[in-house]
C-alpha cells in the first residue's frame, strides 16, 4: 500500500522524534528524522515532503528560523510543535509561515488527526469550481495560486487556503465560528488568534492597507468578508 504522505519530522529529543516517528510510520506514513535545524533547511528543499512537523527549540537554527528561511519556497504542510501555553510561541510560528501547531506533551492520536487534516486541506484540490474570478483576484485551486492586479500572489499553504474560502464565499459575512471550523477543522475556542493572523498577512500581500480594510474587511463581533470586486 502506498504510503499516506512524507513526512519530516525535525525534533532534536531522540525519544520523542523516535515516539512520533514509529506512530506515523504504523499509521501509513514514510517518516524520516532530522535532529538539526539548521541541516533541516537544506532537508526540506532537496526532499520536498508533504509535512514536516517541525519543534521550536533545535540545535544549529530554531524552528522559527527554519520555517522564515523554507517559505520562501516550500509548499508543503508545516505543523509547528510549541511549549506548553506558550501563545507567543503560535502566534510567531503562524507568523512565519505555519500552517498550524501543536502544544507539547505531543499526544500521537491528536497529532496524527492534525496531520490528516493538513494534508487534506493542503493537497487536494478544492471541491466544485477550481478557479475564482473576483475582479482583479484570480484564484485558481488546482495549482493553489493567486493573482491580483496582474502580480502573483506569495501565499503559504495556510493563506491560500482561507482565501480560497473566502473567496468562494465573497460578498458574505462568514462568522468566526465558521471559519474556524471550516478551514482549521476545529472549533473556535475563544482564544486562538491564527485565523485573525492569516487575515492580517493576507492583507499586507494585497496591499490592503487602508483603514479600515476595503478588499477584506472585518465584521465587528462577527468575522470577516471579502468583497466581490477587489
Amino acid at each position: 500500500m502506498d504510503a499516506l504522505g512524507r513526512v519530516l519530522v525535525v525534533e532534536d529529543d531522540v525519544k520523542l522524534a523516535r515516539l512520533v516517528a514509529e506512530f506515523l510510520t504504523a499509521n501509513g506514513f514514510q517518516v524520516t528524522v532530522e535532529e538539526r535545524g539548521d541541516r533541516a533547511v537544506e532537508r526540506i528543499r532537496q526532499e520536498a515532503p508533504d509535512a514536516v512537523i517541525l519543534d521550536l527549540m533545535l540545535p544549529g537554527k530554531d524552528g522559527l528560523a527554519v520555517c522564515r528561511e523554507v517559505r520562501q519556497d516550500y509548499r508543503g504542510a508545516v505543523l509547528m510543535l510549541t511549549a506548553r501555553g506558550d501563545d507567543l510561541d503560535e502566534i510567531v510560528g503562524l507568523e512565519v509561515g505555519a500552517d498550524d501547531y501543536m502544544a507539547k506533551p505531543v499526544r500521537p492520536r491528536v497529532l496524527l488527526a492534525r496531520l490528516k487534516s493538513l494534508l487534506r486541506r493542503t493537497s487536494a484540490p478544492a471541491e466544485g469550481e477550481r478557479r475564482v474570478v473576483l475582479g482583479a483576484l484570480v484564484l485558481d485551486a488546482s495549482n493553489r495560486t493567486a493573482v491580483y492586479r496582474g502580480h502573483p500572489l506569495d501565499l503559504t499553504t495556510a493563506e491560500f487556503e482561507l482565501l480560497w474560502y473566502l473567496g468562494n464565499h465573497a460578498g458574505d459575512v462568514i462568522e468566526r465560528d465558521q471559519l474556524y471550523v471550516d478551514v482549521r477543522g476545529v472549533p473556535w475556542d475563544g482564544v486562538d488568534r491564527s485565523i485573525d493572523l492569516r487575515v492580517s498577512r493576507l492583507r499586507k500581500k494585497l496591499g490592503d492597507t487602508e483603514k479600515p480594510p476595503q478588499i477584506l474587511k472585518s465584521v465587528r463581533g462577527t468575522g470577516y468578508l471579502l468583497v466581490r470586486d477587489p
